[in-house]
Order: structure tokens, then sequence, then C-alpha cells
């Protein structure tokens, strides 16, 4: 069929032809200035000219942008400038993600057109404007739409849609017009141009379709009522800053909105409230009930088919969070294949580089006057192919960044669904699963702290398992295509190689495990020695327990050097596998071909191995992490399926439900406001502190039991035949020997043990309580109904061992109800609280528990039974509540807080207790034995029924009251030492408080200076100081090898591909068409690779050889005489092989130099703290200095050595990728400077955020970790209470808060790299578009390719520069903080006297004289002691006394020279003790402390540490000590092992091991700092005798708070009718205050004189 006339109008006229182009028609050229007359003709009718035709396409674009300009630059600039468009305003129209998908299409479709357009324009005579510039056009005019779009979105006003509707369908029309044009010419899909217009109609179509869908969907316009829509809900809430699953396509892409957080951390920190809350799809709630739907459904499915069989946790998961791994796996795919457009792309610039263009067809391949071009001729233009490589690398990055964000959110999405679901199960978890040891703590913790990490982890890498098989199939069918066989081999190396990258892995992991026992070892004695320091100090023993730590380190750092080898070993196969493999590649090519690859195939191989690489390395930390989750699963199977607690008909309201119902409530998913306590948002519930007697109060029994037998779960039954009742409103008691049964008969009651036979019945709820119970079940959403069928009311109960929350004092008390003044009050008095409340900083706001302070057992147990009477429930259970408490606190507890408090309100009290005397109170008693009941009844029925039992109850009781006479004292003085103990912890924070951190301390400076700046500046810096220190301390000669090789490494690695450049040129010099001129050419390109030789440094000997090798290379080609392979290939070989050695030493510098350097570090730490002064300890909490040898050190030995490496690694190679190409095409330069300063600001704002968001992410992870360590420990109390609901809550808070920060931190992470991946990718467009314009001038096509593989690499590693910037800056805190400490000054050890000096046996005597001493604890402070004189004589026994803080034991510190001693002397046996080395001096004195301490090890050990005594001299110590018949009875005798801080033995027993400890010593003066003062009257009347007999020759300074301590026998027998329970014969008696000596002189004389200090202390003391 002919062609109409129009279409072929004698285009081929317009075709290039030099000779016409002087003779074109100046002036306009929208069609061309050809001699053509139908360029303007509109003969055949106007849609028939060409150039008309596209003039009418510029026609909608021109009206979109006359239409939309005004209102965006107006309308919305106006806006914008006045009000902030809150993101509660933000809507999507339906179709949202298809338009911006569409567009996106339709942008890259323009792109392509004006490519064409270009292309074809360059083959015409003159310019024709109209073949590109409606397409240029269209672009902007796409650009305006979505910016236009995305404004009427925010601002949620549609009607202003109606613009972009016309757009496309006059688009849409007069593309269409053009592509039936074209048709009609039988231009058809060979021409490239008809492709373009065919997938633009379709594109303006599918578009149009949107809008319409729009407007059938809102109904803004041809419709009378238009829809009203609101935002989303979370869009609502303005808690809600997490916004990528809100905002539009493009800034989800590249994480936009994260701007304002991340600029605006540079000036501010970021804090928790600045991140705010989860929209609700991402919550732990929501999850959970993803999650566990799935779950369920697989149960009953289960059930139904196989009952054995535990439903799979797999399915369910997949169920639950299928669709999002799948669509990051989509993602992936497209990334992978989107990634060899690198190499592809490489291979057709550098292949077409020189290359003379086809001449056009002249006849075919014109219509409309103009060119028509090929698809193939397009993508054959290295202009074109560098712009789509541009593209390529664009959308590979976005994708990758989207697939990993997908992932990532899904895994932390599975992780909070996990821990919701582990934690509903610890709430049901049966009590004997935990107490016969099958569920321990460890595991629990272990499932939420590692398991559920484990398989968030796996789900991370999970899109590898699957992506990883495609890229490593494509790459090698890619390679083969390039190089047949040789790329096969090569690859076969890199694949056979893999297996030894997952056995390097497998052992790591191995070596890991190892050097975190030997840690957990070498922590534990570093405890134990921080713990003890004053006593080590005192005995000079603070070397020998240094020494060994030392030997424990050593172990580690063992551990640890195997660690470091495979860490390198794994570190080297990944950079010299590549190298291998394209050595192995291009030596077989040469071998097996004869002949050497092109430089267009070369380097496209080249970038292809790097592609190959990634996935095999990678592929071992997937199958490990797969491995692991397995086991997790399994783990995880196993704790879901464990025995739960019986379903009682009162536990039928199971926790489960307030899930459950949580999403059926349309406020249930909300977070609690953080802003307000718990106890403000419930006040609304008003309670009478006093509750009105109940109507069934009539109802006598409150629990009955009948026929119960019980069990703890081995079927051997605890309790049996249990029949009693618990009267009502009465105080009931349970009384009987240790391990009868009566807690576990409370445990029974509350349905935590198995029932084997018989029924718990309760009393049923009273209607008021029933309402109590609805309205403080936070969240549960409980009806009035479903409370009623509950079968049991809330027990407050307080169990024996106290468990307390880490939280304030007063929540811990009110345990979430509503707060009443008045109330807590009298329970704090009832309790005697008040007196520990006022020593803790902050009142009851203090924190206690595992984070907070550390209250002694007594202060514990009383704020736990203050949580059971401040309660308002009608039944009380105590279990043992006065074990821990003396008697004072007991008899008041009873009185005011269970007589009085309770029993006034008439409530309903279970309590178990030893105290027989408190047996008269008792309303109703039960007696047990052997797990059973012996009797029940009052006391009166048992006196008159069970005579015997009551008689033996009351010798008992008497033997009771004879304790307590004795008890009182003590017991007064134990409450005194908590009491002491505690003001004295606060004091040391306090203390610390004024000189904490230096880098607090710099901080703080810095946050006063009102110079925004300065802060800023402080935090954007990167810490170089520190870092040389860190290095500096590994060693200079490590530091300087680690460098050195670093620099050789990657100058050899570019050497390597230089010389393949210059040897695959060297074949391709000659011309591609034999015309001549080819040896200039081929001359030309070998003297320039000289040239350029130059810039690698280290082939400066290989230039020569080089630049002859290329020249006679080229001759060689010439002249057909031979390949020139002899001589490249072995130089290759050469290369490569320095190459893979220095990969070795590189990583092996690195890692031992991270080695040496933790070497160093702990081992001065270690020696700084053991030789600081006493001091220090007590200005430094312990758990700060312990911080320092556990995480810190850790992230120092572990974490430090790899982020240097890679850190290293990166940067050098970014930097000669650089350099490579600059060298290649210096005019890259021009553009890299605005490049390096857009980069800076990245990482400068990056890093700030970054630091933050880990510092959130960390913060709120241990509240949570310990929220469920928490729980499991306090499960039977939590059940009791019946608060399953309101923990549950606050479970899902901190789940949700550790989320929003990881998911921040997460969100910042693809901020960055898809920054830093876009900035790599116009390294690369602009290095392509450099070489192609340096390639008019003769640049070799080797060395464009060199150019473009090095900028490829660029887009890698860009990102790991800063990731790893801002890890090691986090990390180098660790260093900052270790060396803070590094600066303390220790103990002068040196002493102006030589130890040779002092005699072997001194001090003989134990003659000391103190001559006006003054002494403090720092210069900063005021003395504690002021001119102080006494002289003490050989042999007496001296009594030192007086209040609190008069300084008796800072005079026995000074003994031992370990205060400053400002002025005046201490002489002992004629020499003055400051003269004397500190080691000598302590050795030779002995001192028994107040508070008893041991060591772990054997007793011989803790006895003797030096090792220097007899057997016989240790057992006759312990005689004296009356110790030798209990040791002698343990197995090993004086090996018997003291576990740590010598728990096994009983305080007493402990006080007599030191003195023990001290009697060994022998030394003739002995100084006992309140050695009785936390030990029973039987172990004080040893100590006393033994200080009679066995010390009777020596020096004996006592220091007592109790005066009795040291009164003599005949004054204290006739002067005191209370038992004096240590009884020294005091020959002097000093009496101190306020640091000066009051009195001094016999006992005696001073109890003579009336109006003594000591006279009125023992009237006091009586």
């Amino acid at each position: 069929m002919d062609l109409p006339t129009y279409c072929r109008n004698n285009g081929s006229n317009s075709l290039v032809n030099l000779s016409n182009q002087s003779s074109a028609l100046p002036g306009l050229s929208f069609c061309g200035n050809d001699w053509n007359k139908f360029a303007y003709s509109v003969e055949n009718g106007v849609l028939n000219n060409g150039c008309f035709v596209d003039a009418l396409n510029l026609v909608p674009h021109v009206f979109l942008l006359f239409i939309t300009f005004p209102i965006l630059f107006i309308g919305w600039g106006s806006q914008s400038s006045k009000v902030q468009i809150h993101h509660n305003t933000w809507l999507h129209f339906p179709g949202h993600n298809l338009r911006w998908i569409l567009t996106f299409t339709l942008l890259f479709v323009h792109v392509c057109e004006i490519a064409e357009g270009i292309v074809s324009n360059r083959q015409m005579g003159t310019h024709h404007l109209h073949l590109f510039m409606p397409a240029f056009m269209g672009f902007i005019a796409a650009t305006t739409s979505v910016v236009y779009y995305h404004n009427i979105e925010t601002s949620n006003f549609p009607k202003l849609l109606l613009a972009l509707f016309i757009y496309w369908i006059l688009a849409f029309i007069t593309k269409s017009i053009k592509l039936w044009k074209f048709a009609e010419c039988h231009v058809g899909f060979q021409h490239l141009r008809f492709c373009i217009n065919a997938l633009l109609v379709v594109l303006y179509a599918f578009l149009m379709a949107v809008e319409v869908n729009v407007i059938r969907v809102r109904k803004y316009v041809f419709f009378a009522n238009p829809q009203k829509v609101k935002p989303p809900e979370d869009l609502q809430d303005l808690g809600v800053r997490f916004l990528q699953p809100f905002v539009n396509l493009l800034s989800k892409a590249t994480y936009w909105w994260m701007n304002p957080l991340i600029i605006g951390a540079h000036k501010r920190p970021i804090e928790l409230k600045k991140i705010g809350k989860l929209p609700i799809a991402m919550r732990a709630l929501t999850n959970y009930l993803k999650l566990k739907d799935a779950y369920d459904d697989q149960k009953n499915q289960q059930t139904v088919e196989d009952p054995d069989n535990a439903p799979s946790i797999w399915r369910s998961m997949y169920r639950a969070f299928g669709r999002p791994i799948l669509l990051s796996s989509t993602f992936r795919y497209l990334a992978d294949l989107l990634g060899f457009a690198g190499p592809l792309c490489i291979f057709g610039i550098v292949k077409h580089l020189h290359a003379k263009p086809d001449v056009p067809n002249s006849d075919n391949d014109c219509y409309f006057g103009v060119y028509f071009m090929s698809s193939k001729q397009l993508v054959e233009n290295p202009a074109v192919l560098a712009v789509l490589l541009f593209l390529a690398l664009i959308l590979q990055r976005t994708f990758l960044q989207a697939s990993y964000y997908v992932t990532i959110e899904t895994g932390i999405n599975l992780r909070g669904a996990l821990l919701a679901m582990i934690y509903n199960k610890i709430l049901r978890l049966s009590t004997s699963n935990m107490s016969m040891g099958e569920m321990t703590l460890g595991q629990i913790n272990n499932l939420v702290a590692i398991e559920t990490n484990q398989l968030m982890w796996f789900l991370f890498l999970c899109p590898n398992l699957w992506a990883m098989p495609v890229q490593i199939v494509m790459g090698v069918v890619l390679l083969y295509y390039l190089l047949s066989v040789s790329a096969l081999i090569g690859a076969s190396v890199i694949v056979l190689l893999a297996p030894v990258q997952y056995l390097i892995a497998t052992k790591l992991a191995d070596t890991q495990k190892s050097t975190l026992d030997h840690s957990t070892d070498r922590l534990k004695k570093t405890t134990e020695i921080l713990k003890g320091i004053k006593l080590l100090k005192l005995y000079a023993w603070e070397n020998i327990f240094c020494d060994s730590v030392e030997e424990t380190r050593g172990k580690e750092l063992t551990s640890l050097r195997t660690f470091a080898l495979y860490t390198s070993m794994s570190i080297f196969m990944n950079a010299a596998i590549p190298i291998a493999a394209v050595l192995a590649t291009f030596v077989s090519h040469v071998l097996i071909k004869g002949t050497t690859p092109s430089p267009s195939e070369t380097f496209a191989a080249l970038a292809l191995f790097h592609i190959l690489v990634t996935p095999l390395f990678l592929l071992s930390t997937v199958v490990r992490f797969a491995v692991k989750a397995l086991v997790s699963v399994q783990k995880l199977g196993e704790f879901l399926q464990s025995d739960e607690i019986g379903e009682d008909s009162w536990r039928n309201g199971d926790m489960s439900v307030s899930l459950d119902t949580c999403t059926k409530h349309p406020g249930g998913t909300k977070v609690i406001n953080r802003k307000q306590p718990m106890r403000y948002q419930m006040e609304n519930y008003e309670q009478p502190s006093r509750r009105p007697l109940r109507p069934t109060e009539t109802d006598d029994v409150a629990v009955k039991v009948n026929h119960g037998s019980f069990t703890w779960g081995n079927n051997l039954s605890t309790l049996s035949d249990i029949n009693i009742c618990i009267p009502t409103g009465q105080l009931t008691m349970i009384v009987g020997q240790v391990g009868c049964g009566k807690s576990s008969l409370l445990l029974a009651m509350l349905g935590e043990m198995q029932t084997l036979s018989g029924q718990v019945n309760w009393s049923k709820l009273p209607e008021c309580e029933i309402l109590h119970e609805a309205n403080s079940g936070f969240e549960t959403d409980l009806s009035f109904e479903e409370a009623r069928s509950k079968n049991r009311n809330s027990v407050a109960y307080a169990t024996q061992k106290s468990w307390l929350l880490n939280t304030t004092v007063e929540e811990n008390i009110t345990f979430g109800s509503p707060f009443n003044k008045q109330r807590y009050k009298i329970v704090i008095d009832a309790c005697s609280l008040q007196p520990d409340i006022d020593l803790l900083p902050f009142g009851d706001q203090t924190e206690i528990g595992e984070r907070g302070i550390n209250l002694s057992g007594g202060q514990r147990q009383r704020i736990c039974v203050a949580r059971a009477l401040y309660q308002n429930t009608n039944i009380v259970f105590l279990d043992d509540p006065f074990s821990a408490l003396d008697i004072h606190l007991s008899d008041h507890l009873m009185q005011d807080g269970i007589l009085k408090f309770l029993q006034d309100d008439k409530r309903t009290v279970v309590l178990v207790t030893h105290k027989l005397q408190y047996l008269i109170h008792a309303d109703w008693i039960i007696a047990m034995k052997d797990g059973s009941v012996l009797r029940e009844g009052t006391l009166k029925d048992i006196q008159t029924h069970d005579v015997e039992l009551y008689e033996h109850w009351k010798t008992l009781m008497n033997r009771q009251d004879q304790e307590l006479e004795k008890d009182t004292e003590i017991d007064n003085c134990q409450t005194a030492l908590e009491r002491k103990t505690l003001r004295r912890a606060f004091y040391s924070r306090e203390a610390k408080n004024q000189v904490y951190d230096d880098e607090e301390e710099e901080e703080e400076e810095e946050d006063d200076d009102d110079n925004m700046s300065t802060t800023t500046s402080r935090r954007s810096k990167i810490p170089w100081r520190v870092c040389w220190r860190y290095l500096s301390s590994g060693g200079y000669l490590m530091v300087f090898l680690m460098i050195f090789s670093k620099l050789v490494k990657h100058s050899v690695m570019v050497a390597i591909d230089y010389w393949l450049a210059t040897w695959t040129s060297a074949k391709t010099s000659g011309p591609v068409n034999g015309t001549a001129g080819g040896n200039t050419t081929g001359n030309a390109s070998a003297v320039e690779s000289v040239t350029r030789a130059n810039f690698v440094s280290v082939l400066s000997a290989s230039v020569f050889a080089n630049s002859t090798g290329a020249l006679n290379a080229t001759a060689v080609v010439e002249s057909g005489v031979e390949d020139p392979a002899f001589f490249y290939v072995p130089v290759f070989i050469i290369l490569c092989s320095a190459g893979i050695v220095l990969c070795l030493i590189t990583s092996l510098s690195v890692e031992f130099l991270g080695l040496s350097a933790a070497t160093n570090l702990h081992h001065n730490l270690l020696n700084k703290i053991i030789h600081a002064p006493i001091r220090f300890f007590d200005v430094t909490p312990l758990g700060q200095i312990l911080n320092r040898f556990s995480a810190d050190t850790n992230i120092i030995d572990q974490h430090i050595p790899p982020t240097l490496e890679s850190l290293s690694r990166s940067t050098l190679l970014c930097l000669s990728a650089i350099g490579v190409i600059a060298f290649v095409t210096p005019s890259f330069l021009i553009a890299l400077l605005p490049l390096a300063v857009t980069f800076y600001f990245i990482q400068k704002y990056f890093r700030v955020a970054s630091k933050d968001l880990q510092d959130l992410d960390d913060s709120t992870q241990l509240p949570l970790l310990c929220h469920f360590s928490e729980t499991s420990e306090g499960l039977t109390t939590i059940r009791a209470f019946r608060h399953e609901s309101r923990f549950k809550q606050r479970m899902l808070e901190l789940t949700d808060t550790n989320n929003t920060a990881y998911l921040f931190l997460s969100a910042a992470n693809r901020w960055l790299e898809v920054r830093t991946d876009y900035l790599g990718a116009v390294i690369v467009l602009t290095a392509a578009v450099t070489s192609i314009w340096a390639s008019i001038y003769t640049l070799p096509s080797g060395l464009v390719g060199l150019g473009l593989t090095y900028a490829l690499t660029v887009t890698n590693y860009l990102n790991w520069v800063v990731r790893n910037l801002a890890d090691l800056e986090v990390q180098m805190a660790a260093v900052k903080k270790v060396n803070s400490f590094l600066g303390t000054e220790s103990e002068n050890y040196e002493g102006s006297m030589d130890t040779a000096q002092v005699p072997e046996d001194w001090p003989q005597h134990g003659e000391i004289k103190i001559q006006d001493l003054s002494v403090r604890y720092d210069p900063i402070l005021k003395p504690v002691l002021k001119h102080v004189s006494a002289n003490i004589n050989p042999g007496q026994k001296v009594g030192i006394c007086g209040r609190t803080g008069s300084g008796k034991s800072s005079l026995s510190l000074a003994f031992f020279n370990m205060v400053d001693m400002f002025e005046g002397q201490i002489i002992i046996d004629g020499i003055e003790i400051c003269r004397l080395p500190l080691q000598t001096l302590r050795s030779r004195l002995s001192i028994i402390l107040q508070d008893p301490v041991l060591f772990s090890g054997s007793i011989r050990f803790n006895l003797d540490p030096e090792r220097t005594c007899t057997d016989d001299r240790l057992w006759e110590a312990l005689e004296i000590a009356q110790l030798k018949n209990m040791v002698k009875a343990l197995p090993g005798g004086l090996d018997a092992i003291v576990t740590e801080g010598g728990e096994n033995f009983s305080v007493g027993q402990r006080q007599l091991f030191c003195l023990a400890r001290a009697f060994v010593r022998k030394s003739s003066i002995l100084i006992m700092d309140e050695a009785t003062a936390s030990i029973d009257m039987a172990t004080e009347n040893i100590l006393q005798k033994v200080v009679m007999t066995a010390f009777a020759d020596r020096t004996v300074v006592t220091i007592a708070h109790l005066v009795s301590s040291i009164r003599e026998a005949e004054q204290a027998a006739t002067a005191s009718r209370h038992r004096v329970h240590t009884i020294l014969e005091a020959d002097l008696v000093i009496v101190m205050k306020r640091g000066v000596i009051m009195e001094m002189d016999k006992p005696e004389n001073l109890l003579d004189q009336e109006d003594s200090m000591f006279a009125s202390f023992v009237r006091a003391d009586m």
C-alpha cells in the first residue's frame, strides 16, 4: 500500500549534508530552516504537517502552566508564608499512589522523548526545535502537575483538581492525533518515536481514569452534595510524629518528612517528646492482635487435625506479616535487576565511545520531513546511556532503600507482636513452672532480649534469601555473555570460597560465646574488688586481687585474639575474593582464547564481580541468622505451649480480653497521656477512704477450702486434706514450723497451685466492689456483668520475698490505685516509712528497685506491706511480713497497721507469721504441720481442746520474749544501720553530683552558654582527640603499620585496575576502521596513558616499562607479529598477588591495633582505679565505675575495631575512586566542589541526629526489659491484685516507645542512604559526561571504563563513610569515659622511707602517739579532725566513742594513712607513719570493719590471700574465733567454697571470719571499727572473749557507737540494767565530738564526773 505524499515529503534533503548547511535560511527554526518547502506547508491539511502536530502538543502543557502557576505561587505561596499547614489536614485522594507512579513514569518517558528528539535533531541539517521542545514542556508540565496535586491534597481542596482533569484530556487528545498520523504513515514499533508516543497516550489515559475516579468518589464536581472527608485518625492526633505511612510517594521514597527532625537535632537534642507516638497500625497492640488471630486459627486447625502437634509459629508469622515481606521482596528484586544496568551501561558507553555513528538510511527513516531513529540507535549513544545509567541508579537505590525500610518496619512490628504475646503468656504462666525450675527467669529474659531480636534480624535479612540466588544467577549469565568460559572460572572462585566464609562466621559466633564467659567472670571479680575496696586497701591486698583480675583478663584476651583473627580473616576474604576472581578470569581468558578482552568487556565484567561478591559475602550471615531464627522459633513455641495457671471460674475474664476489647472500643488503643501520672487520670472514680459495711458481710466466710489437695506440679501433693474457713472481716493467723506449707496455703487459695482435688470458694463480690473493679481495671473495658461473673475479687497480697517495681516509692505503694493523701499518710506511718523516706534525695518520688537505690531487706519489706495496706480491697494476705523487721517495727506495724488500720476498716486479714506473741490478737488461728491443717479455731478453743499445742506455743513465746529483750538494742541498731547506709549512699551521690563525669561537666558548661552555636558546633564535632588517644594506646608502631598498609593496599588496588585499562586499551588502540591515522591515535593514547600513569605512585617503576610496552604493543599488533599478553599477564599476576597479601596485612593490622588498645586501656584503668584514694570510691557511684569495666570495655574490645576498619576502608575506597575519576578526567574536579559541600552538610546533620536517636533507642530498651523481668518475679502479686491489664498496658506503652525510637533511627539511616546514593548517582553521571566529553580529545576507552567502574563503587561506599563515622563517634564516648578515669590521682604508695629501713617486726610494742593531728578527706573539704593529740601505751585497750559524725572512723582511717593528714603526725613505735610506704604500713596493722567482707573463693583464700601462713596457724585462728568445728564439718575444710559476698554464711559467722583474719596477721595493733554493730548477741560474746584472751598483749583500739561496747566490765554490771553485750576492759576512753577530743581518761574516772559527756552517754544508754 502506498504512503500518502505528505509522509515522505523529501525528508532526505533535510538530513545531514555538510554542503547544504551553509546555505540554510537563518531565522526561525522551530520547524527547521532547510531548503524544504514542506516545513511550513499546510497544503495537505493542517494535521498532515508534522511540525504543526508537534506545535499542537504544546497547547495542553502551556494551558496547565498558565492556570496552575498563579494558584501555586500566589495562593499557596502566601498561605505557606503565613501558616504552616499541619499534618492534621493531610488527606489522600483515591488512587493517590497510582497517580504518583504514573506521573513518575510519565516523567521518565518524557526524558526518553527529549533524548530521542535531541539525537534525531543532530541527524538533521538545521535545528528542528519541534522534535524536543514539546517533550521538554511536557516534562515541566508533568512536574508542575504533581506539585499542584500535592498542594491540593494537603489543603484538602479537591475542586481545583478540575484543572488537572482538563489537562489530561487535552494531552490525551493531542497525543492521540499524533499517534494516528504516525499510524497512517506506517511509522511502527521499529521506530522509537512511535513507541514513546504510544506509551504517552496510555499514560495520559490512565491519569484521566484516576481523575474520573476521584470525581466519582469525592463527588466534588457535577454532584449536588460533595462528600466531606476527614484525615486518618492518626493524623488528627498531633502526638503522632512518625509520618512515613501518610506522606506522598516522593516523600516516602526520599524520607523528606524527616528533614525538620534531622536538621532540628542540630540545634536541640531529640527527646522522646519530639518523636511522639506511633501510628495505630504500627502499635504493638494492633500487631499482637494480627499475630494472635493467626496463631489461634492455627491452634484451632491443629486441634481438629492433629491435636499432638503445636501450631506453627512460622505460618502464623507469614499470615500476619507475609504481605509486607512480599512487597519488600518485590522492591528488592527490582533493585537487584536495576543493579545490572550499571555494568551494561558501562559496556555500552565504552564500546560505542569511539565508534562512528551509523549513516542513516535516507529514505526508510524519514517521515514528515524529519528523521525517525530506531531504539537500537538511541541505546548506542553514549550520552543517552549516561543519562539512563543515572536514572537506573536513582531508581535502583530508591527501590533498595524502600525494601530495607519495609523489612525493618515489619521486623519491628513482628517484635512488638511477639513481645506482647510473650507477656500475655507470662501473665498466665503456671506458678509451678517457675517454682519447679521448668521455666527460669533467665529463660524468659532470653526470650525477650535475644530470641525476639533474632527473629527481627532474620526478618530484616529475609528478602536476601530469595533475592540472592537470582542476583548470583543473573550475574553469572551476564559474565558468561561477556567473557564466555573464563567468566565461569572466575565466578567459580567466588562460589567455592563462599563455604569458607560460612565456616569463619560460625567460628566467630563460637569464639564470641567463650569471650562472653570470660568477661562475665572478670566482671564478677571486679565487682567484688570494688565492693570490698576499703578492706583491700586497709589490708594492703589490692595488688593480689588486681593480679587475679588480670589473670582472668588474660584468658579473655586470648579469646579476643582468636576473635580478632577470625574477624580479620572474614574481612580479608571479602576483600581478596574479587581480586582472585578477576585474576582467574582474565588470565584464563588469555590462556583459553589467546586474546585480550576489550575494555568494554573488561570493565563491565569488573563491575559485575563487584555486584556478585556482595550476595555471596552476605549469604553466610543470612544462613547463620536463618539457623538462629529456627532455634528461636522452637524456643518460642515451647514457651507458648508451656502450662498455664488453672482455668478457674474466676479466671474467665482472662487478660487477653483486655487486649481484644481495646480494638473494639473506639478509644481503646489510645496510649496513656505520658504527661499525667495515672492517678490523676483515675481521680474521677470517687472511692470512699473507709468502706461502709457491706450487705454481704453477713456471709461469715470470705474464703472456704473443701477437701483441698494441692501440688506444685509433680503430682506429689504439697498440701493435703485442707478444710478451712477464713472468716470475713476478721484477723486470721496461720502459724507452723518452717516449711510446713503456710505460704503454699495462701497461694493455693489464690489459685496459683494445681488443684488435685477439692475446691476453693470465694464469697461473691459486693456490688460496690464490682463497680470499683470495673472502674480501676485500666483500659480493660470489662462490663459490669463481666466483672460480676468473676468469682474472686482483688486481694492485697504481700509476699514473703519482697517485690518492688522500678519506679518511685509512692507508685510502689499506691500500685495504680487513686492517690488519697490522708490514707497514704496513715499507711506510711503504720509501716514506719517516714524516717526512711526523709533520707531519700527526692523523698517518696525517689526511684527504687533495680535501676534506683538499693534499699535494705527491711525497708523493701515495709514498702511491700504498705502497698497491701493501701489497696482498697476486701481481703488482705500478708505472708510473714515481720521476717525482715526488728521488734519495734514489728510491734508498730502490728498495732497501727494491722490491728488499727485494717481491723477498724473491717477487712479480712490473713497473716502468716512466726511471731507467736501476736496470737492473742487473732480472731481465728490455723495451725499447720507438714502440709496439712493441724488445728483451727480461736486461741481459747485451742487452749481448751489442744492443751499440748498451747503449752508448746507458750514455751516458744517465752523464748521469743527473752530473745526480744536482748534483740531490742541490736534491732534498734539494725534499723539505725540501714538508715545510716542509706544516708551514706546518698551522701556519696550528692558529693558525686558536684564532680560528675568530665563529659557531663562539659555538656553543662556548654548548655549554660546561651549562644546556641557553641552547642551546635560541639554536637557536630568529631572527637578527634579521643580517637587519637585510642589509636595511640594501641601503640605507635601498630598505628603506622595500619595506615601504611592501608595506603599501599589501596594504591595496589588502583594499580591493578589501571593496568587492566592499559592492557585492554593496548589491543584496541589501533583504529577501528583500519584507516590511516590509526598509528597516531594509538601512539597518542599510549603516550597519554604514560603521562597519566604518574598518578599511581606505587607504579613509578613500571611506568617506563608500561610506556615502551604500550608503544611496542601497538607496533606488534599492527605488524601482526605476536600477542602482547606475554608482557601484561605476569605484571597483572604480580599486582593481584600483592593486592591479596596486602588485604591480609591490613585486616590483621586493624584488628590487632584494636586488641592492643583494648589491652592497654583496661590494664591502665584497673590499676588507676584500684590505687585511687578511698575518697574516690566515696564520691563515685559503684555502678558508674562498673560501667567502665562492663559496657565501655566491651565496646572498646569488640565494637571499635570493626567500625574503624570499615570506616578506613570505605573512606579510602571513596577517595581512591574520586582520585581515579579526577585523574582520568580532570574536569570532574569542578563538579566535585558542590558535591563535596552537599556531602559535608548531609553527614554533619545526620551524625548529630543519629547519635540522639541511638541514645533514645538504648535508653528506652532498658525499661522494657526491666518491666518483663519485674513482671516475671512478681507474678503472684500482680495476679492476686488482679492488675494484669494495667501491667499489660504499661508493657504496650514501653514497647511502643522503644519501637518508635528504633523506627526513627532506621528512617534516619534511610534518609542518609537515599541522599548519599543520589549523590553517588550524580558523581556517576558527572564522571560519565566528562569522560564522554574528554573522549573527543582521544581519551582511551580503557580509562573511561576505569573511571566509570570506580564511580559506581562510590555509590556503595558513601553512606558507609557517614554511618561508620556516626557509629565511631558514639563508640568513642566509651574511650572518653575510660580516659576520664585514667586522670584519677593515685595514692602515694612510695613514702620517704625505704622498705629495707623498716624493722622486720615493726611495730613490736604497739605504742601510738598522735600529735596535733588534723585530717580532711579532700583539700576542698573542711577538716574532719582538728588538732587531735593522744598517747596510747603498748598493750592498752582504748575505746573511742561519740555520736555519728564525730570523727571516730576518720581517726581509724588516719592510722592507715587513708586520709589527707595535712597537719600533725601519728608515730607508731617511733616511726612517723607518713614516711612509710603504704604497702608496708597497712600490711603491719590489723582492722575489723563494721560490715564483714568475704570474697568468693575458699576459706583459706579469705583468711590468707598472700598464702604465707601454715595450715596450723589458720586452724588456730579459726579455733580462737570459735569457727573450727563449723569449718571442719564443711566439705573441703579450709578449701571449702565461699560464695560471692560470703552469702553462704550468716552475718555473725562472717564477722567471726574477719576476726580470724585479723588474728592470722599477728599484728601488735588491732583496730575495731564498730565491729559489733551488725551482729547478734552470741557472736558479740565470742568476740569479746577472744579480744580479752587472744589479744591480751596487743594494743586494741575499739571504735563504738554504743557506749556499752566499751564500758569496763565492773562499771557496766552495776551501772546498767541492760545486758552489756561486748564488755571490754577499756584502760582508756576517748570521747569525741565534731572532730575534737572532748574527754580522755579511764572510764571509771569519767563516770565519777557527773557532768562528763561519757557519763551522759552511759545514762542515755540505760
